[in-house]
């Protein structure tokens, strides 16, 4: 796979506003997982064992600077919350699968920006391996952000909403 390869690879998950793609072409596999506005680029490559290969340089599994770079942003409009307070708690994913925001599609959403919770306030459903799993408050507080969309894959320990403790 050549660098303009990865580079059109790259432009279309920027462009579609696809989360992730996974393309294997013989030895080589490319991955591209985009998370919170950012691409990721992983660049497995095995030689061959029976055909020698040119050594892979780092710059392959970078993606190219237009992509990584992040756009100065504006100061936030008043009545925004203060992302960076660091009172803030976030709550996490237990659990690798799939965030949902209802129990059900076109249902009412567990909770919203500016609700306020209590321990076991169920928030979210996250969906592993076929099993619906309700992610509950551990504190009680405001919800002030949430991280990520409905529908969308999540990792083990990612940020899944922030909180403002009361």
């Amino acid at each position: 796979m050549t660098i303009e390869e990865i580079r059109e690879l790259i432009h279309v998950v920027c462009s579609s506003g696809i989360a992730e793609l996974e393309v294997q072409r013989g030895e080589n596999r490319v991955w591209i997982k985009r998370t919170s506005g950012t691409v990721v680029t992983e660049v497995p490559v095995m030689a061959a064992p029976a055909a020698p290969q040119v050594p892979v340089t780092p710059a392959i599994a970078t993606p190219p600077e237009s992509v990584t770079v992040a756009a100065p942003q504006a100061a936030p409009p008043p009545g925004t919350p203060d992302l960076t307070d660091p009172t803030l708690q976030p709550v996490k994913s237990p659990i690798v699968g799939t965030f949902y925001e209802a129990p059900a599609p076109g249902a009412e959403p567990f909770v919203r920006v500016g609700d306020v919770i209590q321990p076991g306030k169920v928030l979210c459903i996250i969906e592993s391996m076929k099993l619906m799993n309700e992610i509950e408050a551990e504190i009680s507080g405001t919800i002030v952000k949430r991280l990520v969309e409905n529908g969308q894959p999540v990792e083990y320990g990612e940020v899944l909403f922030l909180v403002k403790p009361s």
